[in-house]
């Protein structure tokens, strides 16, 4: 067992605190989520209409996005705002900034794509019963957005979750970070520690990660339209 290294994750409460880790992880991914659902459902409406500026502005904006790297922006938050604007933002905060901006972009344009998608015919036989525009929405148009959206949206939620791993280079103490530290602390006493630890955040950020993949299949398949 002492050759092995596995003996470290039950040595005090380091597999208590890789659990603790992993939920700072789940903490800013659920928490970078919800408002990047809730920014980009606004964001997608504005997107699918029809002013021109707007829509390229939101493009614009959208592949800053997707051409920047996460980490990039996680330094420019964290230590830019800090030293330029002498902000005093703690790494949890950069991270849900940073990640609420990338996650919105995602996000408003899977809202956009999923409402172009509703054949036009839907809103003419709508206008056509004497809905308003309100009722339209609310009662053909949105429902059917949710159900090509949830989808995306679960797998987006998934992307999100392990793209949390960044944050352990702006000092955030999460699942990464703790392996990290319980490796160093055993450098000597158990020099393979490493596979271990890091084998057991594998399957940590798996068994959180594969059930939410698999409800984004399921969705898809019953959802499907």
């Amino acid at each position: 067992m002492q050759d092995l290294g596995i003996q470290v994750l039950f040595e005090g409460i380091n597999f208590e605190r890789l659990l603790k880790g992993l939920w700072i992880s789940l903490k800013l991914g659920l928490i970078s989520m919800l408002f990047s659902v809730i920014l980009g459902l606004l964001l997608g409406c504005v997107m699918a209409g029809k002013n021109r500026i707007i829509k390229f502005l939101c493009r614009v904006y959208l592949e800053i996005v997707r051409i920047m790297p996460q980490l990039v922006l996680l330094f420019l938050v964290y230590f830019g705002a800090a030293k330029h604007f002498g902000a005093d933002i703690s790494g949890e905060t950069a991270a849900v900034i940073v990640f609420t901006f990338w996650g919105t972009a995602e996000m408003g344009d899977l809202v956009r794509s999923a409402l172009i998608s509703i054949p036009k015919h839907q809103y003419e036989s709508g206008y056509s019963l004497g809905l308003s525009k309100l009722q339209l929405y609310v009662n053909i148009i949105m429902p059917q957005t949710f159900q090509r959206l949830l989808p995306s949206a679960v797998n987006l939620l998934t992307r999100m979750i392990k793209t949390t791993s960044l944050v352990v280079l702006i000092g955030v103490v999460e699942v990464v970070k703790v392996g990290k530290q319980i490796i160093d602390a055993s450098r000597y006493d158990n020099p393979k520690a490493a596979l271990w630890i890091y084998g057991t955040i594998f399957l940590l950020y798996f068994a959180v990660c594969y059930p939410i993949s698999k409800l984004s299949s399921a969705l898809e398949r019953r959802l499907k339209v």
